[in-house]
């Protein structure tokens, strides 16, 4: 059997005729769930030496702390709604009670408009200290308070395997709180409605039935978690109202009143005319109510989407500091070419300035930093991977010169220029690179971070897949128009540069690849699809196109299925380096997919193993995962989601797509998996017409986000 890549005339993605598609095993959707499902126990787990991971969460933690103090010490609500009436105004109604202290009336939902933020926000405002190393108190919940919880799970026939994540959701009094409310169970990663029903039959006997107010309130919590795992930071009250009903809940808007009240959640209504619109002017002429959106979402999202407008807002208004004449720019700006001279021109004049182009635009941020630098600013970069940090350090290629960092090891403390006196970043100007995957908690940590005067460049490819966490801020920015806005002109090149191009403007056309830079290869299904990456990984590619298997990633749309990435995985395993497994399921040299925090992926490679935990080289850097964290956090590592590979590159990519995938692609993930590939992409086909169809006519998924109302006060200054 020939073990050749196919030929190229079969160079552009084109569906082969012989293609059926296969019967297998559903694969998983590669939406924001499949990136968080990485990790998602980890702060639960059991104390240990604090690493990085538990450093960056803690910081989070800290850092939602003091934007909860800071609004706590605001003034009261700006009197807002008075030009609303009927609806509208009854919900106002409502959230001003439940502020008061009182439950809103039964028959409306509290809706309470966020605190607008000033035009000028307060210049002496500065970011709190984020200490890199948590506090000691802040490690796993005491032995005898896991032990209670654990009575508690046996009586009611729950895994008394969870105790220790129970006890660290809920807190101090878990044994008591889940005693009286057994559904706060659902505060568990991974724990479903119907198991916790079971579990609050088990404890309440006769006294627990779907009608139970505490079931609604615990539903309403949970789907909003589910809801930000998708993305969203707010649903849309008829959205959450229908979920409950499909639920089971008798009365859902009993439960989201409930909700409210007991501070679970937050009502909003966004009004849907902008201030100043001819449509808003009308209807204030008409004496006519403004029609606005009831939303609702969980406190910690609406906060940093308040905290993230509110630092952006203060980014825009502030003079930044010069760090160097006018004409030093200036001079700059000439010696440049192009776009990346516009992108200087902007950032000397902005706080806020947004870059978009593919991989080749990355020249431009490397021409920025070394201006900056030379012109005596602090000048930093951040990646989303220590890959994509390797690689541009690469671009700048100068060891004096700009630094460069992750965003997680920046916030964290582990890397990057630490803080000032007063808390913020020690730096002048901060260019964040794979900007589409900040979710909101971390946009807002990190602009919240900045120092006054300082500038902050967001660039990143539009096109790829949105962040793993709710959010998408990277594209409201770039929809809100409220600084400049820069666009690459400088085109990936080659016969993969065009073929990413087109999908990028949803075009799947045939590509000349001479050099056998594109390669399809038809399957029937999922076994062959299996087969024939294993073929291509450990032979094909490394002897045709020169490229080892160590340098090869494969990309596949989900973990499960009869093609996911453990079926994939352990099919490479045992052809490139077979072993029982003895570490935990792994050996020294088997790749791997390390998730520290959820929605981050490192890949690496097994060192070893020994008292300590499993030691991971991770993009040159030694990593120890204590054994009891490593069944959560590390996956063998030769294939990949879509969403693990972002921010990465590699030699060579093989994307596989079985037949059962067809209804996981989107035009998203199919621009961001062929882009992987920097010198060779192979297409391991077996879903027809359904991938130029995905291409084609098949967008991200929507978002329900609060970022765009909140910067419509910057929209309408500008």
């Amino acid at each position: 059997m020939s073990t050749e890549p196919e030929t190229t005339e079969n160079a552009g993605p084109q569906t082969p005729p012989a293609a059926v598609e296969g019967a297998d095993g559903a694969t998983e959707a590669p939406d924001a769930t499949e990136a968080a499902e990485d990790g998602s126990k980890e702060a639960a787990e059991g104390a240990g030496e604090l690493s990085e991971a538990e450093a960056e969460l803690v910081a989070q933690r800290l850092e939602r702390e003091r934007i909860e103090r800071r609004k706590a010490e605001k003034q009261g609500p700006v009197d807002s709604g008075a030009k609303l009436s009927g609806k509208a105004a009854e919900l106002l109604a409502a959230v001003r009670a439940v502020e008061g202290g009182a439950k809103p009336p039964a028959t409306v939902f509290g809706t309470p408009e966020p605190p607008r933020r000033p035009a000028t926000p307060d210049p002496v405002r500065r970011p709190q200290p984020m200490p890199a190393v948590p506090e000691p108190g802040s490690a796993a919940p005491a032995p005898e308070a896991v032990a209670a919880v654990q009575g508690v799970l046996r009586e009611g026939g729950a895994p008394e395997a969870l105790a220790a994540q129970v006890a660290a959701a809920l807190g101090e009094g878990a044994e008591e709180r889940l005693r009286e409310d057994p559904w706060q169970l659902l505060r568990v990663a991974g724990v479903r409605p119907e198991q916790a029903d079971g579990f609050a039959r088990a404890l309440l006997g006769a006294e627990c039935g779907p009608d139970d107010e505490r079931r609604g309130r615990a539903l309403t919590g949970w789907l909003l978690e589910q809801a930000a795992l998708a993305g969203h930071t707010a649903l849309e009250l008829p959205t959450l109202v229908a979920a409950l009903e499909q639920r089971g809940v008798p009365d859902p808007d009993a439960a989201v009143q409930g909700a409210l009240a007991e501070g679970e959640a937050l009502v909003f209504q966004d009004a849907l005319d902008e201030p100043g619109t001819a449509a808003a002017a009308d209807e204030e002429e008409a004496g006519e109510s403004r029609p606005v959106r009831v939303l609702v979402g969980l406190e910690r999202y609406a906060l940093a989407e308040e905290s993230l407008a509110d630092g952006l807002a203060r980014l825009i208004n502030s003079t930044p500091e010069q760090g160097g004449s006018a004409e030093g720019w200036e001079s700059a700006a000439v010696s440049a070419q192009g776009s990346a001279a516009e992108l200087i021109r902007a950032v000397a004049a902005h706080g806020l300035v947004l870059h978009t182009g593919a991989d080749a635009s990355l020249a431009e941020p490397a021409a920025l930093l070394h201006t900056a630098h030379t012109l005596g600013l602090r000048a930093w970069a951040a990646t989303h991977s220590p890959v994509g940090r390797a690689r541009f350090a690469a671009l700048l290629d100068a060891p004096e010169g700009p630094g460069t960092a992750t965003v997680a090891g920046l916030l964290s403390g582990v890397e990057g220029p630490g803080r000032d006196s007063d808390g913020a970043l020690d730096l002048d100007l901060l260019v964040v690179l794979d900007a589409p995957q900040l979710d909101v908690e971390t946009a807002a940590l990190l602009v919240e971070s900045l120092p006054d005067g300082a500038r902050l460049v967001l660039a990143g490819d539009p096109a790829v897949l949105w962040s793993a966490g709710p959010g998408r801020v990277f594209a409201d920015l770039l929809a809100a128009r409220i600084c400049p806005q820069v666009a690459s002109r400088r085109p990936d090149p080659g016969p993969l540069g065009e073929l990413v191009s087109g999908i990028g403007i949803g075009e799947l056309g045939q590509v000349d690849a001479p050099g056998k830079e594109i390669v399809i290869v038809p399957v029937r299904d999922a076994g062959e699809a299996v087969h024939r990456t294993v073929q291509l990984v450990a032979d094909s590619v490394p002897r045709a196109i020169g490229v080892p298997a160590e340098q090869t990633v494969v990309i596949t749309p989900g973990h499960g299925g009869a093609a996911g990435t453990r079926v994939l995985n352990a099919a490479l395993k045992e052809r490139l380096n077979p072993g029982p497994g003895r570490f935990g399921g792994f050996d020294p040299g088997d790749r791997v997919a390390y998730s520290p925090a959820p929605g981050r992926t490192l890949p690496g490679q097994v060192v070893k193993a020994d008292a300590d935990g499993l030691h991971l080289s991770c993009a040159g850097e030694a990593v120890v995962v204590p054994k009891e964290r490593v069944e959560q956090t590390v996956r063998h590592g030769w294939a990949l989601t879509a969403h693990q590979a972002v921010g990465g590159r590699w030699p060579a990519a093989v994307v596989v797509l079985p037949g059962d995938a067809a209804q996981a692609l989107n035009r998203p993930w199919v621009y961001t998996a062929f882009g992987r590939a920097e010198r060779h992409l192979s297409v391991v086909h077996g879903v027809e017409q359904a991938l130029p169809r995905a291409v084609a006519e098949v967008p991200a998924k929507p978002r329900t986000t609060r970022l765009p109302v909140l910067l419509t006060p910057q929209t309408a200054q500008d």
